[in-house]
């Protein structure tokens, strides 16, 4: 299955471009706080999680999770080892959280213990992990009837090194019942010595997949059937497994490459091979040259393909047509594989070997003339374009007039250029370039690539339980939610909201710890470190006349920020939003905050 480069189509009808300031508003949010009657299982950094990955990972955890099947109801594992559950039915007669599940055993024995966490993974199950290394998966009944009835353990096993979950979901096919879990994992990588470059951690998930291996009439009994994993140099901004198990998404700065399936090292297609160098246990992966490098003329196209060394002419697979090209070796996937840019004369092109490790390709253009932007259409993120010295020439020329060695040479003109040292400081980008890749669950090959470029990762949320979960993307200075689609191969990604100025407002935020928003986009929460949030309400109507007095017209929505502060000198270890009200949790401490009627 040949990769696709993507791009996130913005729905224009989303954006408001006439989209002025958030008004502030002094309307109290009226707050609600529950004491807990012991303390949330904070597991604070240790000095060897130094890097920003841990810090990522498991400093800016959010120790609170939401219902997604029950928006009221919120859950948060405390130093005891319990599960606890707070259902809001009246701010106002606000009762204790209630236990649903406590583990068995005391994970704080541990040394390299991580931060509890869970993943409501259906309306009747939930995943659970200690911290410490063990994995739960829990039937909780219908948790919007029976609230208050214990969780029963369905699974309980040892998955090796300590985790998080990310997501996890339940599915049911041929009458059997399954349920993917994808785990998180920081470790030392054994293939770098100390002089090697980095922080020494290579970063893993594992997609675990366990069934109800028990025949009909027999007790359920579940087991692990399936377990692949991948690895890379960074935590994933985003990570979430598509329904039915049919698809994994990662959003991240560096890229994943599945390397094992059920403990055993794959073995890289060779196109693949050339892109990742892989260590002798799989654990170290780095991105290296381009597989081919290809030059043009107004007649014709030169492609340089890299072939293993000591290639003959018996091992190549080339495969010509007007619209076509594939080139490859025997045993391998593709090198080069896609439609051409534009029809070529198959006839008058032909392939040779050069210096047995090279294959070289000329195509004949058709049409002889213009020059192509791109070889492959939607390009393969494999090629590298060369441009011949007399096209730089001439490219040089042209551009001249457009360049200066002064900065900002003449600003006496209407339209002076942008001066980099005006700019404020959440004007700027992050310098990383994040992707978003979509995983066949079966092949374990990339199929959707997107160049996230500088548009900055914000938050992720769940929205619909029946859907994946949903991610927040700054672009210029707008915040854009965006729905993965997986059924949808066209628009995989679909623009369903759209948050203004909510890109700039969080950058200048510089003690944010976690964003967020309800599933009816009403409104979009900030949350500091400490004490304070900040609630951006999407333009709405006003109840009386306002004018703007710049321009003499008329206002008829406004956007309105408001603040609150909390009564606790605690940390904020959790943040959750529903349509009506906010969910802030510190170690002692939930806060409801009314935020909608």
């Amino acid at each position: 299955m040949a990769v696709s480069n993507y791009s996130l189509k913005v729905n224009r009808q989303l954006l408001d471009p006439s989209f002025e300031s958030y008004r502030l508003s002094l309307e109290p949010i009226p707050t609600y706080n529950v004491e807990l009657d012991a303390a949330v299982a904070e597991v604070k950094l240790k000095d060897s999680q130094y890097t920003l990955d841990h810090v990522r990972a498991f400093g800016m955890y959010n120790y609170l999770h939401i219902d997604p099947w029950y928006e009221d109801s919120v859950f948060f594992v405390d130093c005891k080892g319990r599960v606890l559950n707070l259902k809001v039915t009246l701010d106002t007669a606000l009762g204790k959280p209630i236990e649903v599940f406590r583990m068995p055993s005391d994970p704080t024995a541990c040394e390299e213990r991580l931060c509890a966490s869970l993943s409501l993974t259906s309306a009747t199950w939930a995943s659970l992990s200690d911290g410490a290394g063990r994995l739960y998966l829990l039937r909780t009944s219908m948790r919007r009837e029976n609230c208050s009835l214990k969780w029963e353990p369905m699974f309980s096993e040892e998955m090796g090194e300590p985790f998080t979950i990310l997501h996890s979901i339940s599915h049911v096919q041929a009458g059997v019942h399954s349920m993917e879990v994808l785990l998180l994992r920081i470790q030392k990588d054994p293939s770098l010595d100390s002089d090697a470059k980095g922080s020494g951690y290579s970063v893993s998930l594992e997609w675990i997949t366990v069934s109800n291996t028990a025949e009909q009439g027999q007790e359920k009994k579940y087991e692990v059937r399936k377990r692949k994993v991948l690895r890379g140099k960074s935590v994933p901004h985003y990570a979430a497994l598509e329904p039915q198990g049919k698809g994994l998404m990662v959003a991240s700065e560096k890229p994943f490459v599945f390397t094992h399936v059920d403990g055993a090292l794959l073995e890289q297609p060779a196109a693949q091979a050339m892109e990742i160098e892989s260590s002798a246990d799989g654990s170290m992966l780095q991105v290296i040259d381009p597989i081919y490098f290809w030059q043009q003329t107004k007649e014709d196209i030169t492609v340089s393909v890299r072939m293993p060394e000591g290639i003959t002419k018996d091992d190549v697979l080339f495969k010509l047509s007007m619209e076509n090209v594939s080139v490859g070796v025997q045993g391998f996937a593709p090198l080069l594989e896609g439609q051409l840019h534009a029809p070529v004369d198959p006839e008058a092109s032909a392939w040779i070997i050069k210096d047995m490790k090279s294959l070289e390709v000329t195509l004949q253009k058709r049409s002889e003339g213009p020059m192509w932007p791109e070889l492959l259409t939607g390009g393969d993120g494999r090629g590298e374009f060369l441009m011949s010295e007399e096209q730089t020439a001439l490219l040089h020329e042209r551009l001249t007039y457009l360049t200066t060695e002064d900065m900002n040479a003449n600003p006496d003109k209407d339209k002076p250029p942008c001066n980099s040292q005006e700019l404020e400081d959440c004007d700027g980008f992050p310098e990383d370039s994040s992707n978003l890749t979509r995983f066949d669950g079966e092949s374990l090959k990339p199929t959707h690539v997107v160049n996230l470029g500088s548009h900055q990762y914000l938050f992720t949320v769940d929205l619909n339980p029946s859907e994946m979960p949903s991610f927040c993307l700054r672009h210029d200075v707008d915040a854009l939610l965006w729905q993965p689609r997986p059924d949808q191969p066209s628009n995989m990604w679909e623009h369903i909201a759209t948050f203004n100025a909510l890109g700039y407002v969080q950058a200048s935020k510089r003690d944010k710890k976690f964003a967020t928003c309800p599933p009816n986009f009403s409104y979009a929460a900030l949350g500091e470190c400490l004490r304070r949030v900040f609630i951006y309400r999407q333009p709405s109507p006003v109840d009386t006349v306002l004018f703007n007095r710049m321009q003499g017209r008329q206002v008829g929505l406004v956007a309105k920020q408001q603040v609150a502060s909390l009564e606790s000198n605690n940390i904020v270890l959790g943040f959750r939003a529903t349509n009506e009200r906010l969910f802030v949790l510190t170690s002692n401490n939930l806060f409801v905050l009314k935020i909608n009627n």
